[in-house]
């Protein structure tokens, strides 16, 4: 009996040293760097070298407090590669002090005011009839939509963007990574 329970003992010993490796693995990469659950959005996105556009725009904007806030909010996280397929001279144009209001607009249409996974993106796209409105924290209405397994949003100049990692669970909220800027109809 004693070895029979040193044996179960081992067994559990194993499996939880099993199960803190398999946990350390669900921690997606994005842009290189590990994000950690227990993270905030903005904790985050500042590791990731394929967000650095992303970062320095919620800084010009004043945004990083209300993303390190409780939330919950949704983040669709444009890429450095995003950004830089707007037409030439627009990044450093949302960037200065005197177009505030306007990047500002433009970065809170890519937030929403919940936690939405994308299996419950996917659930509201496939209740509405392929097609799910979602209203944003600056007031866009972006459309979601499936292809294959990959939601698809459409902003409000029928611009689209795929997201190419989701659900990328933050402290906060959760953030996927789109692979095109949302653009808000100004």
């Amino acid at each position: 009996m004693r070895s029979f329970t040193r044996t179960i003992l081992a067994g559990t010993v194993a499996l939880s040293a099993l199960a803190g490796v398999a946990f350390a693995q669900d921690n997606p990469m994005v842009g290189g760097a590990e994000m950690f659950a227990d993270k905030n959005i903005v904790e985050n996105a500042m590791n990731s070298a394929d967000h650095t556009t992303l970062v320095a725009a919620v800084q010009a904007a004043g945004l990083v407090e209300t993303l390190e806030g409780a939330g919950p909010f949704t983040v669709f996280a444009p890429t450095n590669e995003a950004f830089a397929a707007l037409p030439e001279g627009t990044v450093d144009n949302l960037l200065l002090p005197e177009n505030k209001e306007q990047l500002t607009k433009v970065l809170t249409c890519h937030v929403v005011a919940a936690d939405a996974m994308s299996d419950a993106i996917g659930t509201m796209i496939s209740d509405d009839g392929g097609e799910h409105d979602i209203t944003t924290v600056g007031g866009c209405v972006v459309k979601a939509s499936m292809d294959g397994d990959n939601i698809v949003l459409t902003d409000e100049n029928g611009g689209t963007a795929t997201a190419t990692i989701a659900d990328v669970r933050q402290s906060n909220g959760v953030i996927h990574v789109i692979d095109a800027v949302l653009l808000p109809k100004m």
